[in-house]
């Protein structure tokens, strides 16, 4: 019983300190820095004068890497494993450890994404990206909309104009692709609406209903959802914050009680006992 009561007290200071605001900033640090890394061995020039350096530098915060990893391991257990920000961190370093030759030579590209190790450090990045998945459902119904249109658009776009310009609304998938460069408002009035209406005049008319739809109302939208679902993790994360601190002053409360009647205990013990003496 001593034994498990040590072990686990072994296991939370461990865990206090890998969770410490220097051991934090330490570990951010060494992922900015490995990024910088990544990016200079990109260059032929600096690989052939300080590459022995610098893969020397990205194994030692590849080693560091694994080390925190463990550490966590270690104080979590199983636990680790059910927090996806920690089974992201955990597949993120597996992949580095991987040898990237023969067929798993595409490996060594994936080497960057310990650089979004950075996105499960940083409190505010996290709240964002937490927000973003939480959104994905809303997301699905406004795409699942986009889509509808886009081939409702496509249809009619390759029906009107596919004779005249057959590289641009030729088929449908040629009519999608085009519609989308309209959408993103990429040389739609030069590029392509323009052309279109020497031969067919009214085409504008379709051109900008389309824009009207999908670019300012559904791409709104969806930045909408995604805005909306990012506010209520911040909020959900306050509320769970205010719930802790709530839960500590009730706790302190009631410790302060429970002194304050054991010292009128005791006073009452000293007054009774000075009675006595009397």
């Amino acid at each position: 019983m001593n034994d498990q009561m040590e072990a686990g007290d072994w296991r939370e200071k461990l865990g206090v300190l890998i969770e410490s605001v220097p051991v934090q900033r330490t570990i951010i640090a060494l992922i900015i820095t490995n990024a910088i890394i990544l990016g200079l061995e990109t260059s032929q020039a600096l690989m052939q004068e300080w590459g022995n350096l610098l893969r020397a530098i990205d194994a030692l915060i590849l080693m560091a890497f694994v080390v925190e990893i463990v550490l966590r391991i270690v104080v979590h257990r199983l636990s680790f494993f059910r927090d996806p920000w920690s089974l992201f961190d955990f597949i993120v370093v597996a992949i580095a450890l991987v040898p990237a030759s023969g067929p798993l030579a595409v490996l060594r590209a994936l080497r960057v994404l310990r650089v979004l190790r950075l996105l499960t450090m940083v409190p505010s990045m996290r709240r964002v990206i937490g927000g973003m998945m939480a959104a994905i459902p809303g997301l699905g119904s406004v795409m699942a909309i986009m889509l509808v249109i886009f081939y409702v658009s496509a249809v009619i776009a390759t029906n009107l104009f596919s004779e005249q310009f057959p590289e641009w609304f030729g088929s449908l998938a040629a009519s999608s692709y085009t519609l989308f460069q309209v959408m993103t408002l990429e040389s739609w009035s030069m590029g392509i609406v323009r052309p279109v209406m020497e031969i067919h005049p009214n085409a504008w008319l379709f051109f900008i209903i389309f824009i009207l739809i999908a670019t300012f109302t559904m791409l709104n939208l969806f930045i909408a959802v995604i805005v909306n679902a990012v506010q209520m993790e911040q909020h959900s994360e306050f509320e769970e914050t205010q719930q802790v601190v709530t839960t500590r002053v009730d706790e302190d409360a009631e410790t302060l009680r429970s002194e304050i009647v054991s010292l009128r205990s005791e006073l009452r013990d000293i007054k009774a006992l000075l009675k006595q003496q009397q």
